[in-house]
């Protein structure tokens, strides 16, 4: 496996990755990514559960083939509840 942190400013170098290899890709958002989503949340400047989603579909879409997420408690909670579009 090969690790790629952090996950969103790196997208371009996730998928080079994906590109290069074939064993499994993991990307991993580390603290400072949620730290700063979550202010924004706070703030009102973004919605969470849409921008939880999106972002985590982002690094899937790079080529990520597992997430290590600080949001993976909101994510199996939307699973749950059936939110998880």
């Amino acid at each position: 496996m090969v690790m790629v942190k952090p996950a969103l400013p790196y997208l371009d170098v996730i998928s080079r990755v994906r590109e290069m290899t074939t064993v499994p890709v993991a990307a991993y958002q580390v603290s400072g990514e949620y730290s700063a989503l979550c202010a924004a949340f706070d703030r009102g400047w973004l919605q969470r559960e849409s921008t939880v989603r999106e972002t985590l579909l982002a690094i899937r879409r790079a080529g990520a083939d597992f997430i290590l997420s600080y949001f993976a408690k909101d994510v199996a909670k939307m699973i749950r509840e059936g939110n998880w579009e």
